[in-house]
């Protein structure tokens, strides 16, 4: 397992050791204690799997109170997936960061509590899977507009399918402070 910083604090690439031949692969998708060998250890107590077709843009997505970190990875297809910092007095507030995963590469991405995920689907078809440190609690349900052009954040492409939800989601300058995840040195 190789294990990747990105340029945003927290938020890592791993990238397992794949075992093949030509009757197919093998990896590891997740090993708590190796992961603890790189200061990662999560709790996970919810997984979950999502299907998307080419141009599906899920996100900005977060909760707060009660956040949830995501390990997530492509076992179908390729997304360009984003991380951005939502933490309140964090020096990385409003920052982002992507990786592409795909059911080729086999990458996997660590998005720590505290940092709005998304991403949008660049293959025909994805098929994508979270490991989740927190249960999706309604109440705390919440989203950062994809296009807010504080953010910044360049998608591979602009013309995209939303929900309604995620359509309607606040710009970042418009979320109430205690809407918005503690950043916690």
């Amino acid at each position: 397992m190789k294990v990747i910083e990105t340029d945003l604090p927290g938020c890592v690439v791993i990238e397992p050791r794949v075992f093949g031949d030509d009757r197919g692969f093998f990896f590891e998708s997740f090993n708590r204690d190796k992961l603890a060998e790189h200061g990662l250890s999560p709790d996970f107590v919810q997984g979950n799997v999502s299907s998307s077709r080419r141009g599906v843009l899920r996100g900005l997505h977060y909760q707060w109170p009660n956040p949830q970190g995501k390990y997530v990875s492509v076992v179908e297809g390729e997304v360009w997936d984003v991380a951005v910092d939502v933490r309140r007095g964090s020096p990385h507030f409003g920052r982002w960061t992507a990786v592409l995963l795909s059911a080729e590469n086999k990458r996997h991405f660590w998005i720590p509590e505290g940092f709005a995920h998304g991403f949008v689907t660049l293959s025909e078809r994805a098929v994508f899977t979270y490991l989740c440190t927190a249960t999706y609690d309604a109440a705390a349900d919440a989203g950062i507009r994809w296009n807010d052009a504080r953010l910044a954040v360049d998608w591979p492409m602009t013309d995209v399918s939303l929900s309604d939800k995620d359509a309607r989601a606040p710009f970042l300058d418009e979320v109430p402070e205690d809407r918005l995840p503690v950043y916690v040195p």
